[in-house]
């Protein structure tokens, strides 16, 4: 079984500031991590290698320093990583990212396709469903527990607002996963040593045999034409009195800004 881990190295969130001149994201100096949710994507295909005979793939598209994450899941426990890099991707959507990254997925060929439920810095959840649908093969979104899985059938359970779904899929397919699924293990030393000695396999737009018009911002339909952070506001007001004075007081404030 073949298995390919779609990551994204993602600035660390706690880390990010926004240029009050440019309302751009400031990313010198901030560090950037493997998206958190595509480590309970990478735990879970490793985990499967332990018992089964499949190998595991991580994909990335990003710069070249997009490496660093590569290297990382390698140490985690991936057999092996792939780098897609070109200036032709850059402005790409999520539309123009799912696009290209479903190329890659052509080239190298899957059974089982895992992608963290949704990126930090963007928060759309948009890729993995829109991958699957480019490559017209059935996903599952939100996996919070894998009940079975077999080299042509799968069971999983899905997290809904109500409660939970129990969904059985045929192979090839993609999962889109949860905090809920399982805890990312830590990179032991043996999995560093090897990771510093990995060769990352490159591709450029040129090897997934795209048209390079569908590519980058000249293929990506939506544009983020401006960022910018909350304003910051110290009003507050302090209730006090008895719990049901202070719960009185707190409904009328509330009634007054038409809240309810």
């Amino acid at each position: 079984m073949k298995i390919v881990v779609c990551i994204k190295q993602v600035p660390d969130t706690a880390e990010v500031k926004i240029n009050p001149q440019t309302n751009t994201l400031m990313r010198d100096g901030v560090p950037s991590i493997i998206n958190p949710y595509d480590l309970h994507a990478i735990e879970a295909a490793v985990a499967i290698k332990e018992v089964m005979d499949a190998t595991v793939t991580v994909l990335t598209m990003g710069p070249p320093q997009a490496e660093v994450a590569l290297r990382e899941s390698i140490a985690m426990g991936a057999d092996e990583a792939v780098l897609l890099s070109d200036r032709a991707f850059a402005g790409s959507d999520t539309w123009a990212t799912a696009y290209t990254l479903s190329g890659a997925l052509k080239k190298l060929g899957f059974d089982l396709i895992f992608c963290g439920k949704q990126a930090i810095d963007g928060d759309t959840a948009q890729v993995g469903p829109a991958m699957a649908e480019f490559l017209d093969i059935p996903h599952v979104a939100y996996v919070s527990k894998i009940n079975s899985i077999s080299d042509t059938v799968v069971e999983v359970r899905r997290m809904m607002d109500d409660g939970y779904d129990v969904v059985e899929t045929s192979v090839p397919v993609l999962f889109t996963v949860v905090r809920e699924l399982n805890q990312p293990r830590f990179a032991s030393l043996k999995g560093k040593m090897r990771a510093k000695n990995a060769q990352i396999r490159k591709l450029t737009h040129a090897d997934i045999e795209l048209d390079e018009k569908d590519l980058g911002l000249s293929g990506s339909p939506t544009q983020v034409k401006n960022i910018f952070a909350p304003e910051m506001k110290k009003e507050r007001v302090v209730f006090e009195g008895k719990p049901e004075e202070q719960v009185t007081e707190l409904h009328n404030v509330l009634k007054s800004v038409k809240c309810i």
